[in-house]
């Protein structure tokens, strides 16, 4: 993977089409290509092999297919690569090249893809079963996961119920998303979130998640995008944090049968 990743980037073409989606992720074909002294054909060429390297993946929503960043190959190269050197150093130099060269940016979705071996109907039932969720999460859902119903969320004794908490797509084996979670007291007590953090996140537009399923031969494809509407978001900066870890241990659970040891 790792050959096809460094084939990906070699091409100044390639990496034009991954700094569009840094600057805004969520692009369709055509937004991509306004600009680019690029024919379309060229384009989707071009974006193949970013699809086929991981370091972009795709969603649908209704008739366009839009184009997201995926930062995960990029930031296991890291690991691999700069792990026996100085990582804080490398990072802080890199935090200083961005603040000097890059604009503000105002992203609105965090997308992060994964394979797991497993089918799409044991996926969702760690998606939506709490026997699967408080293992791997420490959170249930009490809803009949029916498009428009609500959702409790239960979370170290802690019910968090909203009547804008509610189910928006219910697929099974290919399709669900919902409105994320109230940020009340008892939450931020149990998270260790302070009030000066929760009066942010209460004043934003509730967010929402989506996980797209598809099956890939003896794996399956898992996408989970994340959108806020509010710039800046707090809690998309939050989660954009928990999803890589979250979604790690789902992966382990349902390969291995384990969970992920404990943060020390």
């Amino acid at each position: 993977m790792d050959d096809a990743i460094f084939k990906a980037l070699a091409d100044p073409s390639r990496r034009t089409l991954l700094d569009s989606l840094n600057a805004r992720n969520g692009q369709t074909l055509r937004e991509l290509c306004a600009g680019l002294d690029m024919a379309r054909q060229s384009v989707s060429k071009h974006l193949a092999v970013l699809e086929a390297a991981h370091l972009v993946t795709t969603a649908r929503r209704g008739r366009e297919k839009l184009h997201f960043l995926d930062a995960a190959p990029v930031n296991a190269i890291a690991e691999r690569w700069i792990g026996q050197y100085d990582r804080e150093r490398a990072r802080a130099l890199a935090d200083l090249h961005r603040a000097w060269e890059l604009p503000a940016m105002s992203e609105s979705a965090f997308v992060y893809t994964t394979y797991i071996r497993t089918t799409p109907e044991r996926l969702w039932q760690a998606l939506t079963d709490p026997a699967f969720t408080r293992r791997y999460w420490g959170v249930a859902f009490e809803t009949d996961w029916r498009p428009g119903s609500a959702m409790v969320w239960e979370e170290k004794g802690a019910r968090t119920a909203d009547p804008d908490q509610v189910v928006l797509e219910s697929e099974p084996y290919r399709r669900l998303s919902y409105t994320w979670h109230a940020f009340t007291p008892q939450w931020a007590a149990n998270a260790g979130v302070d009030a000066d953090v929760l009066a942010r996140l209460a004043r934003e537009q509730r967010s929402h998640v989506t996980f797209e399923i598809e099956p890939l031969g003896d794996t399956v494809k898992l996408t989970v995008i994340h959108e806020a509407h509010d710039p800046g978001s707090t809690a998309l900066d939050m989660v954009r944090h928990g999803w890589p870890a979250l979604v790690s241990g789902l992966k382990t659970l349902l390969e291995t049968g384990e969970t992920l040891p404990e943060p020390r």
